[in-house]
């Protein structure tokens, strides 16, 4: 699959996995040493995009990326215990098949050197970078497995 498609893929992934939780009971589930809910899912899913979206054009306009202050994975907010309905799934649609649209648009045109430059020994290359985001499939992952576990 080609780089600039990868964040489509991993986004539609995350969205059709978001669909089984339509009528969510309000319980999180346990996964990997975390609550999960379906808007703690959708809003890491969303963070993580913006992040690295962020480093990305930084990196591309000869900016230091800047260092983000997101609590993770670890912090449930109050507004992840919401219902999840229809008009989330649809807010969430919206947000987050705009942003792997960014993402597609940003990558499109770039070159080989460009995404496989390193600017140094420590930090990945712009091509690490969106593989690493295509990951975003853990926190939809991570909610349905705690689910399938709760069940057992």
């Amino acid at each position: 699959m080609e780089l600039e498609m990868i964040i489509d893929a991993a986004v539609e992934e995350v969205l059709a996995t978001a669909g089984e939780w339509l009528g969510w009971d309000g319980r999180p589930v346990l996964h990997d040493g975390n609550a999960w809910t379906p808007h703690k899912a959708l809003r890491r899913v969303a963070d993580h995009l913006v992040d690295h979206l962020a480093e990305i054009e930084c990196r591309l306009a000869g900016l230091e990326p800047m260092t983000d202050h997101w609590h993770g994975r670890t912090v449930t907010t109050h507004a992840d215990f919401a219902r999840f309905t229809e008009t989330d799934l649809e807010e969430a649609t919206s947000r987050l098949t705009r942003l792997a649209a960014c993402y597609r648009a940003r990558l499109r045109g770039l070159s080989d050197d460009a995404l496989d430059a390193r600017p140094d020994p420590g930090t990945w290359t712009l091509r690490e970078v969106v593989q690493h985001v295509a990951g975003v499939t853990y926190y939809a992952q991570a909610m349905r497995s705690g689910a399938e576990s709760a069940m057992m």
